[in-house]
């Protein structure tokens, strides 16, 4: 059965790999006839005429899939780099990602991480929906100087919300709650994570001398090469906080962490906090920690895009301090 399995995966592969390159070669047809030949969209009609009349039982070649073909041409026509993701996805997911992506950053992320994890349709609007490329790009704006200088790149990795909406919980309820939930949603949870985290186990036990301590989850990225902690709080985070999240971190470089393997990274997952607070937090520690808050309901695009604006902007300003400090 697995041999039969793998060989239909192989042919759907294929196939796929061969209808995005007939696109292209469309698409490039197309973009040359309309810059030196004047075709317009009556042209292109007629030739959409044309080929459902020549080859009716050959589907896909409608005018406005046509168009699209075009479009996907001239997106990403001399970029090398993107050439090969192109080609491992759907030409549905292809296209969800030119209509609903703007800037060529936001649609290089989703064509890489569609690529990486398999999304599907459904998860791929799911994704993109929730916000995911600017709630990751949020996070790497707010990276500490600790994290940025580990020897595994984490740009991309994480994010500075995580989307609870698939977990129901009680009210009040407590970290235990949220933990068993999560680990209850384990496969949900893993898709918002994003592509690299395994699972490891709940409530950690880590011995330090004669005292006992528990790590609320404990995951391992494949790319990073690194295990990573997470410690839930209901609540709004306190620089307390990082204190207990950098003692589990030592304890697992010491105790946990393989020869090969690189530095713990920690995600204090929180139910709020306040941005300046948290960054004032983590300019003095030594560990590599993040600061994240986990949402019940969706946040629109528009604010997130909004903060990462708000945010590039204070950063510029605070980055042009510096300088003109440094100068005098």
């Amino acid at each position: 059965m697995k041999l039969i399995q793998t060989g239909r995966s192989h042919a759907y592969s294929a196939i796929n790999v061969a209808l995005i390159d007939t696109y292209w070669a469309v698409g490039s047809y197309l973009s040359s006839k309309v810059a030196h030949a004047g075709w317009g969209k009556g042209v292109v009609n007629e030739l959409a005429q044309w080929l459902a009349w020549k080859a009716p039982d050959i589907k896909g070649f409608s005018a406005q899939n046509l168009w699209r073909m075009k479009q996907f041409f001239e997106l990403y026509n001399g970029n090398e780099k993107l050439s090969a993701l192109l080609r491992e996805l759907s030409w549905t997911n292809n296209c969800i990602i030119m209509a609903q992506c703007k800037s060529l950053e936001e649609k290089m992320f989703y064509l890489q991480n569609a690529a990486w994890a398999h999304w599907s349709k459904r998860e791929l609007e799911g994704q993109i929906k929730s916000g995911a490329f600017e709630r990751t790009m949020l996070a790497e704006q707010k990276l500490s100087p600790v994290v940025r200088e580990l020897p595994q790149d984490v740009g991309g990795i994480f994010k500075d919300s995580y989307m609870l909406d698939f977990i129901d919980l009680p009210s009040p309820y407590h970290e235990k709650d949220l933990r068993e939930a999560l680990v209850k949603n384990l496969c949900r949870f893993l898709l918002e994570l994003g592509d690299g985290f395994t699972f490891v186990g709940e409530k950690v036990r880590l011995q330090v001398g004669n005292t006992d301590f528990e790590l609320d989850l404990l995951f391992y990225h494949r790319d990073l090469q690194c295990l990573v902690a997470f410690e839930l709080k209901t609540g709004k985070f306190e620089p307390a906080h990082i204190g207990q999240l950098s003692f589990y971190l030592e304890a697992l470089d010491r105790d946990r962490k393989r020869p090969h393997e690189n530095p713990s990274i920690g995600v204090l997952l929180c139910r709020n906090k306040d941005d300046e607070v948290v960054e004032y937090a983590l300019s003095r520690t030594l560990s590599p920690a993040l600061v994240a808050e986990y949402e019940h309901k969706l946040i629109s695009r528009a604010l997130l895009k909004q903060k990462m604006h708000e945010w590039a902007t204070m950063l510029d300003a605070r980055n042009a301090e510096t300088e003109a400090t440094d100068e005098i």
